[in-house]
């Protein structure tokens, strides 16, 4: 008997858990890429960035510390969807390693996602498998640009030389690939000579895929080519922008 209740209040728990995604309120936002749901959970968009409200400092906690245009981001994601029903749509993987549910917002006609990239307010950010919607999103990225709206239109794009300027921040750099090296975790497109210090994209082991689908060997493919990214730029060894597809790099020169 007691097995059995154990088993039907196990059952009522995760009953109560779940959540019709196809209506659901959003009830607060945490800024322009990340809201929170009427079941208490937060829903990280999928395939873009947008600049950072709180910045996470050396000792592990978030502080409220405002990148340029993240406010802005905030406020257009917030007009959009705060207090309103709508539909998630997932994709391959439906969690990130926070334990946040990561998913397309659709409001009525209207592809969230896909609005925040086109006015600017985010940039292309994708992170293979779910890759459902990239080529829409990609198109989005170019009317964006194309218009300079948001972000393209604020920000003019950086040489390599000047990223260490702009850590925690999204930019457009480029430069020319000087050379590339893989190590055992990730590949390496340096824009110096010297690798501790100078602006680098790196590319993890896990997406390499993506790129090899598109027959591109990054090792050497980049090589020698001035290439524009765009992205957040980190501090590791230097100046970095992490890239998930070939999507995210422009080839300007050296086609």
């Amino acid at each position: 008997m007691i097995k059995r209740l154990f088993f039907l209040s196990l059952f009522l728990i995760l009953a109560c858990s779940q959540s019709d995604y196809s209506q659901i309120k959003v009830v607060d936002v945490i800024d322009g890429d990340t809201v929170k749901l009427s079941n208490g959970r937060l829903l990280r968009y999928i395939g873009l960035d947008t600049p950072e409200v709180r910045i996470k400092d050396k000792g592990g906690d978030f502080k409220y510390r405002p990148q340029p245009f993240s406010l802005e981001a905030k406020e257009f994601n917030r007009k959009l969807v705060e207090g309103k029903n709508i539909r998630v749509e997932f994709d391959i993987e439906k969690t990130d390693r926070y334990g946040r549910l990561l998913g397309y917002c659709f409001l009525d006609k209207a592809f969230v996602n896909a609005e925040l990239i086109e006015q600017g307010y985010a940039v292309l950010y994708t992170y293979p498998p779910n890759v459902k919607y990239v080529e829409l999103l990609v198109a989005s990225q170019k009317k964006a640009r194309e218009r300079k709206k948001g972000l393209w239109g604020s920000f003019p794009v950086i040489d390599h030389t000047q990223a260490n300027a702009y850590i925690n921040q999204i930019r457009s750099v480029e430069g020319v690939v000087l050379g590339t090296y893989k190590s055992a975790k990730c590949l390496f497109l340096n824009f110096g000579q010297n690798y501790k210090n100078d602006f680098s994209v790196i590319i993890f082991d896990n997406v390499l895929d993506t790129f090899r689908q598109k027959g591109i060997d990054p090792l050497n493919f980049y090589n020698g080519k001035k290439i524009r990214v765009n992205g957040k730029i980190r501090e590791y060894n230097g100046p970095e922008i992490i890239i998930n597809s070939p999507y995210e790099i422009e080839i300007l020169e050296g086609e």
